[in-house]
């Protein structure tokens, strides 16, 4: 039979783990109070801009401005939302129609019952952009794995493509063709975006000052669907380059490729690895180009992987001139 100091003890403990998990309940529903709250008040400061357009029981964000034809359809890096082209759309509006959007479950849009791939992602652009009534022909640019989503639209609907710029854009072959320490590197940030899906719908990052002080960024990003959505996209990586890799060459269709200046600090890099890493890259970005008899290669000097945002100027006149070409056709 338990003596009393013992049965003192026992009785101690559970009250302390009661009262740890008693706390630990009310601080995750108050996280979840703050985020809720915090985002809701985001939304309200920066509202919307844009639609948003029922592709199938579901809602998708889409944002045109400016007139003309072609189209120019702007789709964003992995986990990115329309956000990262706000120093482009702007300009383009002034020579043409110009769309942003956010994928299925990113920025202002509702998640998706398919699959991240770039095949389902294509799909979703192509309901999205029928269902708002915005017409064909379209110039698809495409930025980083956004470029594995446009190659695959040119490839399911050709008849609505007439232009292609690809902004330093994933390659089908990157994991086989760069030094196997950044695979790894990229497993570790797989790693990382799964422990922020878990703890964002709590507000910590929020907490913690993650989220960007740019209330535009903030309102459209610093929620939990978009976490999520950027590690179902991850998991998704290597399947979407298989369909990006099984696509047919973009014929004579104009083509500008614009990629990153190797010369820029890559501090996220380990320093041995910078060098095999920017020759792979820079000869898969001249690959990208020959996939089309008239496509060009840029090297966007003094601009990292987002050149829309580090030299936007370099992306508007790319866009311009593929916009031109097809106007001359």
């Amino acid at each position: 039979m338990p003596n009393s100091t013992t049965a003192t003890t026992h009785s101690w403990l559970r009250r302390f783990l009661g009262g740890l998990l008693l706390l630990a309940g009310l601080l995750a529903a108050a996280g979840y109070y703050y985020q809720n709250i915090s985002e809701t008040r985001d939304r309200q400061a920066y509202p919307m801009p844009g639609q948003l357009v029922d592709v199938g029981g579901y809602k998708m964000h889409l944002y045109c401005s400016g007139l003309g034809a072609p189209t120019v359809v702007l789709d964003s890096g992995l986990g990115d939302s329309y956000v990262s082209w706000h120093k482009v759309q702007p300009q383009i509006m002034h020579f043409t129609h110009v769309c942003s959007y956010d994928r299925a479950g990113l920025g202002y849009s509702d998640s998706s019952p398919r699959h991240r791939t770039s095949r389902d992602i294509a799909e979703e652009l192509h309901a999205l952009l029928h269902n708002a009534a915005v017409p064909p022909p379209y110039v698809l640019v495409g930025h980083s794995m956004g470029g594995y989503d446009v190659r695959v639209y040119a490839s399911l609907y050709p008849s609505e493509v007439v232009g292609v710029v690809l902004v330093d854009a994933s390659h089908p072959q990157q994991q086989k063709r760069f030094p196997p320490a950044i695979n790894n590197l990229a497993a570790s940030e797989l790693r990382q975006q799964e422990f922020l899906a878990a703890i964002t719908p709590f507000g910590i990052p929020r907490i913690l000052g993650f989220c960007s002080p740019d209330l535009e960024i903030r309102a459209t990003e610093c929620n939990f669907h978009s976490v999520f959505e950027s590690v179902e996209e991850l998991r998704a990586f290597s399947k979407s380059s298989a369909q990006a890799a099984s696509t047919t060459s973009l014929g004579n269709l104009p083509l500008a490729v614009l990629s990153s200046d190797p010369n820029m600090p890559q501090p996220e890099i380990p320093e041995d690895l910078v060098k095999p890493a920017d020759d792979a890259w820079q000869e898969m970005q001249e690959e990208l180009a020959h996939l089309s008899t008239r496509g060009t290669h840029v090297i966007a000097k003094n601009s990292g992987h987002y050149v829309q945002l580090d030299r936007p100027d370099l992306v508007i006149a790319a866009i311009r001139e593929v916009v031109e070409q097809v106007r001359r056709q």
